[in-house]
């Protein structure tokens, strides 16, 4: 398998589930600063332009962080990374999309990418600040639902690794998480998997 991802984007999720099935993977660096992800040899692959983008050892192409997450934990059934009863799998794709859709679409995008919402550069400090306000109160809500839990379920999962991308953002843009949520990002980075992944991307744990 080859996974493309940028360090520290949202790939990183999926780098750390790679790490933690441990069966061998390449990975190969898109560097989306330098606008690579519109190249040939990129769009060739996937012209989305986005990471994650997973080519399987079959030559397919898989795209989008919930697709690769959910294939690689069902073809990796020995590792328990997505539960097989309703509930918990309800649970588990609950969190996942309210991550990816919510947290990172719709708060952290504007911070990332406030010209997308305001063609004026003017209102672009307001459209930042609305994506500041969206994700702490995303992260509050989050922070309820893992009372009393180490992880997003009870036990490890693809929406863990979900999670734990938003929240190194969180660290990143120096935005306060609430305490459950500030002591599953730790207990992440504790994880063998997730230092292997930044210690590979070139981040600080």
């Amino acid at each position: 398998m080859k996974l493309y991802y940028a360090p520290g984007a949202c790939s990183i999720g999926i780098h750390v589930l790679l790490n933690e099935i441990g069966k061998p993977f390449e990975a190969e660096k898109v560097d989306l600063a330098g606008g690579k992800q519109y190249q040939p040899e990129f769009t060739n692959v996937n012209p989305k332009s986005k990471v994650p983008t997973l080519v399987r050892d079959d030559g397919s192409v898989l795209t989008e962080f919930p697709a690769i997450a959910t294939w690689l934990a069902r073809t990796n059934p020995d590792k328990k990374l997505l539960a097989d009863d309703a509930e918990g799998m309800a649970r588990t794709f609950e969190m996942l999309d309210y991550v990816v859709a919510s947290v990172h679409m719709q708060g952290f995008s504007r911070l990332f990418r406030p010209a997308n919402y305001a063609p004026s550069e003017s209102d672009h400090d307001a459209v930042k600040a609305r994506g500041r306000e969206m994700a702490s109160k995303a992260f509050a809500i989050i922070d309820e639902k893992l009372k009393g839990k180490d992880y997003v379920t009870g036990t490890f999962s693809i929406a863990d690794c979900a999670l734990f991308y938003v929240e190194l953002w969180a660290t990143r843009m120096k935005i306060a998480m609430p305490a459950n949520v500030a002591a599953h990002f730790e207990r992440m980075k504790a994880r063998p998997a997730v230092q292997k992944t930044l210690a590979d991307e070139g981040l600080a744990a």
